[in-house]
């Protein structure tokens, strides 16, 4: 095991101990901001549809975190994300290219991150957990192709259990339970992924977040996301 995946298990366990919330929350409630990204998703959907077009300068994810080659790099299909937010830190050229996201993304300081993220056709990402539950995960469909029963055909599994994010339709979940995703499709699946700040936590906690958010934030000034 390696060093950043035993971090990962450290802190996981931490706060695995003092919160048990259920693996899908009801985002009208928790992250009422999530009506507002649905209402704007025609407009983040054409900013995405004109990133798709030259999607080869979008990087992989796993080039743009190596650590998450296992998840990213499994198969030959591609998982590409476009970055417009890291734990904070604002990447200007990305979020230039989207206006509209972006105008959303600042207007809510409870988002810590923001990206889009394109899954190419059958692209199969294995199950998983995700890194810190002191932020939740909040996904909107914004490019979801459908399947022949009409249904999305993209498929998010999260403990077995599988939900079809559809376009404009979201989810707020934390990533830090089991799981994975497919795309059953001939089609690029596109998907707007939020870390969206948790609340209501102990105070030791909610402390604790707020150093591990400061140092994720400066290790990705670090690494030229800025």
């Amino acid at each position: 095991m390696g060093i950043y995946d035993l971090a990962v298990r450290t802190i996981r366990s931490v706060y695995s101990e003092r919160i048990s919330t259920p693996p899908v929350l009801d985002a009208d409630i928790v992250f009422p901001a999530a009506q507002r990204f649905a209402a704007a998703w025609p407009e983040i959907r054409e900013e995405a549809l004109s990133l798709a077009r030259q999607l080869h300068a979008v990087p992989r994810f796993h080039e743009v975190m190596k650590e998450q080659a296992e998840i990213s790099a499994n198969d030959d299909r591609d998982w590409r994300v476009f970055l417009l937010k890291v734990y904070g830190v604002n990447i200007a050229r990305n979020m230039a290219a989207c206006p509209r996201l972006a105008a959303l993304v600042e207007s809510e300081p409870d988002v810590l991150s923001a990206t889009l993220s394109f899954l190419a056709p059958h692209k199969h990402i294995p199950r998983h957990h995700g890194p810190f539950k002191g932020v939740l995960r909040f996904q909107l469909g914004v490019s979801v192709p459908l399947a022949e029963d009409g249904r999305p055909a993209a498929v998010l599994a999260i403990e077995d259990v599988e939900y079809r994010i559809g376009d404009g339709n979201y989810l707020l979940w934390d990533d830090t339970y089991a799981h994975e995703v497919w795309n059953r499709s001939e089609e690029t699946r596109i998907a707007l992924l939020l870390d969206v700040r948790r609340h209501n936590m102990p105070m030791g906690l909610t402390l604790f977040s707020r150093l591990l958010i400061v140092m994720i934030g400066v290790t990705a000034r670090l690494r030229g996301f800025a």
